[in-house]
């Protein structure tokens, strides 16, 4: 695995666990409001950290820790992700993946191969904004709807999100999401935050009362829809 950071402890990333956060280099997508574009657009500007050393940590500390999130970056695009996952299975931690869903071939693998626990994927954007969200002009959206009915369909814990990005994303956004995700979806919004290592820093937060009109045109259709982190 390509793994270019480590959160040793995290309480936020993995929900109800405590967990250690793996990140993985490289990423199909380039969604500007991206805040971890070293990852994305120049990782090898990160140091290394080898499989070795975050299983020695894992091993070492699973007395502690509950879980382990692999995110990045896209973890899915890595061709050892399959076998690093089995090597984690043995440690008996509960493993989280977060992904863009754009190999939807992979995801069904990990799924069906009972290497994951839970499954974040990120909803960049309503279906008619999918390509300025996530910086991929000729985006088939094919994938990204096969990824949410493969998660859809799994009976494995997953739940959707979307970065609430103003000047990116308008009320047209959720009234999509809303026709477009399963009902029972577990679905949060989670508002911009600006820093350092933001792809493209020239957007902004929404206001707490601007998300809760998000809100309101979702739960209709997508009850368990909450915001996420305020």
């Amino acid at each position: 695995m390509n793994i270019r950071g480590l959160q040793k402890t995290t309480l936020l990333d993995y929900p109800g666990h405590v967990a250690s956060t793996i990140f993985t280099a490289g990423c199909n997508f380039r969604c500007p409001f991206c805040h971890n574009g070293e990852l994305v657009l120049d990782p090898s500007s990160l140091e290394p950290i080898s499989e070795e050393e975050v299983l020695a940590h894992l091993n070492k500390r699973k007395n502690v820790l509950d879980g382990v999130c692999i995110s990045g970056g896209e973890p899915t695009l890595d061709p050892d992700l399959t076998s690093f996952l089995a090597k984690v299975r043995e440690t008996g931690l509960s493993i989280k993946l977060d992904t863009n869903g754009y190999r939807p071939e992979v995801l069904r693998k990990v799924i069906d191969e009972d290497l994951v626990d839970y499954v974040a994927m990120d909803i960049k954007a309503g279906r008619d904004n999918y390509a300025d969200a996530c910086g991929l002009p000729n985006i088939d959206m094919a994938n990204i709807e096969e990824a949410v009915e493969i998660l859809a369909s799994s009976g494995i814990v997953h739940e959707f999100r979307t970065t609430c990005v103003k000047g990116l994303h308008t009320l047209a956004d959720f009234e999509d999401i809303a026709a477009w995700l399963p009902g029972d979806s577990l679905y949060f919004l989670q508002d911009y935050k600006e820093g350092p290592t933001v792809i493209n820093p020239v957007y902004e937060s929404f206001s707490v009362e601007e998300l809760e009109k998000f809100v309101e045109v979702l739960k209709p259709a997508i009850p368990a829809t909450a915001i996420r982190g305020l």
